[in-house]
């Protein structure tokens, strides 16, 4: 057998075990993500999982700040590499890089969110890494939304339908999350402020396996089943 065809085979199969391992980072970041807000909420006895954000968690002197400065700096590495391996399934496809750059673009922002722009606790006043969380956090919401909604012209009719869904449900969560902002640095009571909130990053995480799966199905040699990747 010749050698030159072999490694000429060899090379296409590594750049796809490639891309698989990029495309997977996905599902483990949404994962590591949902994980480390659920265990960090078990763990800060006095939190409210309903009635408190996920950013309490991670707010300036709250015992559990370190644990998931740790976690989501891991999801937002493994979300930088996820990135990449969208960009790398793109195949000529604009809509699919702008994807993958918005998702870099995301954990960038995400993480420098995280390290540097931490809010402080209720009741603790307003200071400048307050005004600055709510910036890098509103920057969150608008990398989440245009990822998705490049995302849903790649895809097929199913996909773009899911995703048209998908930002339907951050808009409306989004907003009652909001309107219940003021009232966490005034030390009010915030009912049910918890759960919108996680709604709204559930159903983004749950946006990101669906879109790693879909991904990784379309790629060469996976079945006749695949789903349409539409050009744009």
């Amino acid at each position: 057998m010749d050698p030159a065809a072999i490694q000429a085979g060899s090379a296409p199969q590594a750049q796809k075990l490639g891309r698989t391992v990029l495309l997977l980072c996905g599902v483990f970041a949404a994962v590591v993500y949902v994980g480390g807000d659920i265990l960090t909420a078990m763990l800060w006895q006095d939190y409210s999982y309903a009635h408190q954000t996920i950013s309490e968690l991670m707010a300036i002197g709250a015992p559990t700040r370190l644990v998931l400065v740790v976690l989501f700096s891991f999801f937002d590495a493994l979300t930088i590499a996820f990135g990449v391996g969208v960009w790398a399934s793109a195949d000529g496809k604009r809509s699919l890089r702008i994807v993958g750059i918005l998702l870099i673009v995301w954990a960038v922002v995400g993480w420098a969110g995280l390290i540097s722009m931490p809010m402080h606790q209720r009741g603790a006043g307003v200071s400048a890494t307050d005004v600055l969380h709510i910036a890098d956090a509103a920057a969150i919401v608008l990398l989440i939304l245009l990822s998705i909604g490049f995302g849903a012209a790649a895809l097929g009719k199913g996909f773009r339908i899911y995703s048209i869904a998908t930002i339907v449900i951050l808009l409306v969560f989004g907003a009652l999350t909001a309107q219940q902002g003021p009232r966490i640095a005034a030390n009010l009571p915030t009912p049910w402020i918890g759960i919108e909130e996680r709604v709204n990053v559930y159903v983004s995480m749950l946006w990101i396996v669906v879109l790693a799966i879909a991904l990784l199905r379309a790629q060469p040699g996976t079945g006749a089943n695949r789903p349409k990747v539409t050009k744009g």
